[in-house]
C-alpha cells in the first residue's frame, strides 16, 4: 500500500459540475497565509459545508439538499445549533482545547492525566444534555472513536496491510477542520456468509475491494449502520465483527468523505414528516438522526484514505489493541446518563400531573427510578475516579466500569420505559387527535374545561403526554430502542467484553487464599480469623 502523508487540509471529492466544497473553499482561503489555523465550525458554516452534492434516496425519491427536504431538515438545525452551542466563547474551556497555539474540539483531546478525561467527560456532557441523550451520533461519537486510535498509532504498524502514517494524517484532517464524522462498520445481514453467494454465483452484498492499483482501491457492496450519515461530512468504513482468516478484501478499513463517488446512501423510512408539528412529535422533529445503508458502486478511494488492508484480523483488533472501544463508549454512557435523567425528569412530571405522585406507591416507584439514575451516573464518575494508564504517556477510563455501564443501560432501557408507560396509564389517548381544536372557539372552551385538572391546564397536559409519547411509544422510540440494544452489538458481545476485562485472577485468589487458611479436621477455635484483602 501506498504510504500516508502529512495532511495539513484535506479534500472532498467533487462530482462533475457540482459547487466548490466546503474544505476546498476554506483550502483556497488558506492558501493567502503561511499556516493553516484551525477554525470552529459555526451552524452556518456547517449547513452549508454539507451541501455537498452527496447522493441520498429516501426509497425512489433522490433528496436534493438534505438541510431544506423536509425529513431531514430539522435534524439538520439540531446539528448546527450544536455546531454554534460548540463554538460559543463563552464556552471556550468547556468545548475546546488548546494545543500548540491552536484550538480544537475538546473531543478531539488525547488525555495525558485524570484532567484531561474530566474536560473531556464535561464536553461529552455538555453535548448530550444540549439533546437530552437522545442522539447517539453527535460529533464527539465518532470523534472518541478517531482520538482513541490516534493514541497509539503503532497498531497499525504491527502487521501487514496497516497504515500508522495515513491514520494520523486523517486525524489531523478531522480535527483541523472541525469535521463531523460517522461510521459504518458492520456488513449487512443475510449477507455474511460470502460460500452461499459463491455457490450461487451471485455478487456478494458485504463490501468489498474489487480492484487495486497505484492510486487506491475499488470498493464495491453495502455497509450498515452509517447513523447520522445524512448529517455527517466523512465516515469511517470498517469491521467491529470478526473475519475469517480468507475475508481479506472485506478487511478494508478507511475514512472517506460522504459525496464519494460511487457512494449512496440509502436512508430508512424516516420519522419526521411533512405536516408533523412540534407539539405532536417534540423529540422526532428535532432528534431524528436517519440511519443509512451505504451502497458502493466502483467507488475508487485513494490509498492516502485506507487504514488497513488486506489484514481480517488487524481490521478489527484496531478498537480494542487502541484506546478507541473506550474513549467512544465513555461517551455513549455519558449520553445515557443524560436520557436517564431526561427520562426521570418526565416520569416524575406524569405522576404530578395525574395527581398520583403522593401515592405511595408510585413515590416508591420514582424512589426506585433516582436511585437507578444516580446509580448510573455514579458509574460515569467512577470510570474517571478509577482511570487507567494506557500506552504512550496517555491515560484511559476505567475499561471495565465502562463495559459494565453499557451492558447495564442495554439491559434496563427497556424496563425503564415500561415504567414511564405504566405511570402515563391511558392518559395518552384521552387527548384530542390535535392541538388545532384551540382554533376552533366552542371547541376550544369544551376542551379547556374538561381537560384541565387542578392547577394543569388541559394545554400543559397534553405537551406533556404528547412529549412522554415521543419518549415511549413513536416510531421515534421505537428506533431508539433498538439503538440502545444493539448500538455496540448483541447482548452476548457486550458480556463478553464484560467477561474478558473482569479481574478473574483477582477474585479466584481471594476465595483460594481464603480456602487456604483452613484444613480438613480443623475445629473453629484453632485458628484466628482471616481478613481478606484486596490483591490490587
Amino acid at each position: 500500500m501506498a504510504r500516508g502523508f502529512d495532511i495539513r487540509v484535506d479534500f472532498y471529492f467533487e462530482p462533475a459540475g457540482n459547487s466548490l466544497s466546503f474544505a476546498a473553499a476554506r483550502r483556497r482561503s488558506q492558501r493567502q497565509i503561511k499556516r493553516f489555523i484551525p477554525m470552529l465550525m459555526s451552524g452556518k458554516e456547517y449547513l452549508q459545508s454539507i451541501r455537498d452534492g452527496r447522493i441520498i434516496y429516501i426509497g425512489k425519491e433522490r433528496v436534493k439538499d438534505q438541510t431544506t427536504h423536509p425529513a431531514f431538515a430539522d435534524g439538520a438545525r439540531t446539528y448546527a445549533a450544536l455546531f454554534d452551542m460548540k463554538s460559543d466563547p463563552a464556552l471556550r474551556d468547556v468545548m475546546t482545547f488548546e494545543e500548540n497555539g491552536e484550538r480544537y474540539s475538546m473531543y478531539y483531546l488525547q488525555p495525558r492525566s485524570q484532567e484531561d478525561l474530566r474536560r473531556r467527560n464535561r464536553a461529552h456532557r455538555k453535548i448530550a444534555d444540549f439533546c437530552f441523550g437522545l442522539m447517539g451520533r453527535t460529533p464527539d461519537a465518532f470523534a472518541g472513536n478517531l482520538t482513541g486510535l490516534s493514541m497509539k498509532p503503532e497498531v497499525f504498524d504491527s502487521e501487514p496491510g496497516g497504515s500508522r502514517d495515513n491514520l494520523l494524517a486523517i486525524y489531523r484532517h478531522i480535527r483541523r477542520n472541525d469535521l463531523f464524522a460517522t461510521y459504518a462498520i458492520v456488513p449487512p445481514q443475510g449477507a455474511r456468509n460470502k460460500d452461499y453467494y459463491l455457490a450461487k454465483g451471485l455478487p456478494q452484498p458485504a463490501l468489498r475491494v474489487t480492484a487495486e492499483d497505484d492510486k487506491g482501491v475499488t470498493l464495491n457492496g453495502m455497509k450498515m449502520l452509517a447513523s447520522g450519515a445524512a448529517y455527517a461530512h466523512e465516515v469511517l468504513i470498517g469491521n467491529v465483527m470478526p473475519l475469517a482468516p480468507d475475508q481479506l478484501k472485506e478487511s478494508v478499513t478507511c475514512v472517506i468523505p460522504l459525496n464519494l463517488p460511487g457512494l449512496t446512501l440509502w436512508s430508512r423510512e424516516p420519522f419526521n414528516r411533512l405536516g408533523l408539528t412540534r407539539f405532536d412529535r417534540p423529540l422526532t422533529t428535532r432528534f431524528d438522526e436517519s440511519d443509512c445503508m451505504l451502497v458502493f458502486k466502483d467507488a475508487k478511494v485513494p490509498w492516502e484514505k485506507v487504514i488497513v488492508h488486506d489484514n481480517p484480523g488487524l481490521s478489527r483488533d484496531i478498537y480494542i489493541k487502541t484506546a478507541a472501544h473506550v474513549i467512544s463508549n465513555h461517551q455513549s454512557n455519558v449520553r445515557f446518563g443524560s436520557k436517564l435523567r431526561f427520562m426521570l425528569g418526565v416520569a416524575s412530571l406524569i405522576a404530578r400531573f395525574t395527581g398520583a405522585r403522593d401515592i405511595p406507591a408510585v413515590r416508591d416507584t420514582l424512589g426506585r427510578l433516582a436511585a437507578m439514575e444516580a446509580g448510573y451516573n455514579a458509574m460515569i464518575d467512577g470510570q474517571i475516579e478509577a482511570c487507567q494508564p494506557f500506552d504512550n504517556g496517555f491515560v484511559i477510563f476505567n475499561r471495565r466500569y465502562m463495559y459494565a455501564a453499557i451492558h447495564w443501560a442495554m439491559e434496563n432501557h427497556s424496563q425503564l420505559l415500561d415504567v414511564v408507560r405504566e405511570l402515563m396509564g391511558g392518559g395518552q389517548f384521552q387527548f384530542p387527535a390535535s392541538i388545532d381544536v384551540l382554533e376552533d372557539p366552542e371547541l376550544r372552551e369544551l376542551f379547556e374545561t374538561f381537560w384541565t385538572a387542578g392547577d394543569f391546564a388541559a394545554a400543559d397536559r397534553m405537551k406533556l403526554f404528547k412529549l412522554a409519547w415521543d419518549l415511549v411509544g413513536s416510531e421515534h422510540a421505537s428506533r431508539a430502542t433498538s439503538y440502545e440494544k444493539f448500538f455496540v452489538g448483541p447482548a452476548f458481545a457486550v458480556r463478553n467484553y464484560n467477561f474478558v476485562n473482569a479481574p478473574w485472577d483477582e477474585l479466584h485468589a481471594a476465595i483460594e487464599g481464603f480456602m487456604e487458611s483452613y484444613g480438613t479436621g480443623e475445629r473453629a477455635a484453632d485458628k484466628p480469623p482471616v481478613h481478606l484483602r484486596r490483591t490490587s
